[in-house]
């Protein structure tokens, strides 16, 4: 059992959890994910990490209520007990694996959405850690909706909070931002990493590409059972197949087709739609089956 040492509330249905799982933290790594299990009965839930502390044996996941079980999680208090952690799973971060060096030269402009800022913030608490100062813009909804401002300012270089309706610093979306900055104040980037809902992502790297710069998302909003085996992350990406759960979950954004990706995620949705996408599919609906190409 994994014992939860930490549970609380950041926003309306947006949950944070201190998991007490010894061999998880020890090996997982920015980029990466874990399943979480309530019980026998219970769904098997992917979960990006948020954050970890190798020395305490403990890993941070944030959680939004979707569904019935991320509804009873929610409810779920400091001393409870997950029946299974299992992870880290999915691919780190390609900087994490990186000559550090070279990583130093960069310039890197982080960009989150909504409860992206979760796996966001191990990026760049990563980054800090090495001596390295990446600017982070970070959007939501309403002030109500924004979390995890502080530890994110603790080890941002520059922060830039903007919510769609105004209510707290810049109002607009984060692509305003991004365009802000490089166009209209002239920062050079290297790399963007765009991490949030499907939409956000899409309309990100729209605009980074046509300002010429490299762009990595994360499409752990299309992972269901963490493994590929069940079809849903099934993604195309510069034309292969690519599966989210066991090829990513982080992706060269300029090469995923969010519009098929987004359509096939509502097909999956229902029962018919999924029947209809593995006859459509054949032996390449699945990943990690070994029928795949």
């Amino acid at each position: 059992m994994y014992k939860i040492l930490k549970a609380e509330r950041l926003a309306e249905k947006i949950y944070l959890m201190d998991v007490e799982a010894p061999r998880v933290a020890k090996s997982c790594q920015p980029g990466e994910f874990v399943i979480v299990k309530m019980d026998e009965k219970g769904e098997r839930i992917p979960l990006t990490i948020c954050d970890f502390d190798r020395k305490a044996g403990t890993v941070t996941i944030v959680f939004q209520i979707v569904g019935a079980s991320t509804q009873r999680m929610a409810e779920w208090k400091e001393g409870d007990a997950f029946q299974d952690f299992v992870g880290p799973l999915g691919q780190p971060s390609e900087f994490v694996k990186e000559d550090i060096e070279e990583v130093k030269k960069r310039k890197y402009l982080f960009v989150a959405g909504g409860v992206g800022t979760a796996p966001v913030y191990p990026q760049v608490k990563w980054m800090r850690e090495h001596g390295i100062e990446a600017d982070v813009i970070v959007g939501a909804k309403t002030k109500e909706l924004l979390i995890l401002e502080e530890p994110m300012r603790e080890v941002a270089g520059n922060l830039y909070i903007t919510t769609d309706d105004g209510s707290y610093m810049n109002k607009g979306m984060v692509t305003e931002v991004i365009k802000d900055l490089v166009v209209n104040q002239g920062k050079k980037y290297d790399v963007c990493v765009a991490i949030g809902p499907m939409i956000m992502m899409k309309f990100v790297c729209l605009l980074t590409k046509e300002l010429n710069l490299p762009t990595i998302v994360s499409m752990n909003p299309v992972m269901v059972d963490g493994t590929g085996m069940c079809g849903a992350c099934r993604l195309s990406v510069g034309g292969q197949v690519k599966f989210a759960c066991v090829d990513g979950p982080e992706f060269d954004g300029h090469q995923v087709n969010f519009d098929e990706a987004m359509k096939r995620q509502q097909i999956y949705k229902t029962e018919e739609g999924r029947a209809m996408l593995r006859m459509q599919e054949g032996d390449t609906h699945h990943g990690g089956c070994g029928n795949c190409q």
